[in-house]
């Protein structure tokens, strides 16, 4: 009686241990795999920069480093003029965000939106990577019309390819509402303003007024 007892209550608590472990296991299994890098699009068209983005970084963006053509038919450096925000219509295609914060899902996979310049569209895209050297892309414009392709890592730089940092010299340019957002001044304890405004210097005090001197009393 006394080991069924405290086998019984040793099941129940072994349970609940077991399940948290297997809840565990999967949720570590669902992260999806760093897809970070530069890869060539499988046309040769073009190569991408992904990396990670947005709040803690937990999404990815994608931005265009180089083009095989980077020039138009004039012999001038191509530009998004078919991009449906008239504000980005003259923005130079090389460097543009074509990989719109894709975030983590169930299936452990990155997904969200995906930019086409050459027709000015978004569509829905998920990627994910399976190998070190390939990028898996599966993009949708409706559910019954989806297309993949497979991405080859590159690590070498090819002529004309941006290589700095984002938003940075010599490297592409983050659409406005991805870009980091500079972080707000601290106000003082008491005041009302920023820092900056609650700061400023006390008024000098005033000199103090000397005495005029006066003659001495004639004798």
């Amino acid at each position: 009686m006394t080991f069924r007892r405290i086998g019984a209550v040793g099941g129940r608590v072994a349970a609940p241990l077991i399940a948290l472990a297997a809840l565990t296991g999967l949720a570590q299994a669902a992260a999806p795999a760093d897809p970070s890098g530069t890869w060539l699009t499988e046309d040769g068209r073009a190569r991408i920069r992904i990396e990670k983005c947005g709040p803690q970084e937990k999404s990815v963006c994608g931005f265009v480093v180089w083009l095989k053509v980077p020039l138009n038919d004039k012999g001038q450096p191509r530009v998004d003029f078919k991009n449906p925000d008239p504000k980005k219509q003259a923005r130079p295609s090389l460097g543009h965000q074509l990989i719109m914060g894709l975030k983590p899902n169930a299936d452990a996979r990155y997904e969200g939106k995906i930019y086409n310049a050459d027709e000015g569209k978004f569509y829905d895209v998920t990627i994910w990577t399976e190998q070190p050297t390939e990028l898996s892309i599966r993009g949708c414009m409706l559910a019954i019309l989806c297309g993949s392709q497979t991405w080859s890592r590159v690590t070498d730089t090819a002529l004309g390819q941006l290589t700095g940092p984002t938003n940075g010299p010599g490297g592409p340019r983050t659409d406005a509402e991805w870009a980091p957002k500079p972080a707000a001044a601290a106000s003082v304890p008491g005041t009302t303003g920023t820092a900056a405004q609650a700061a400023k210097p006390a008024p000098k005090p005033a000199a103090p007024k000397t005495a005029t001197p006066t003659a001495p009393p004639q004798e």
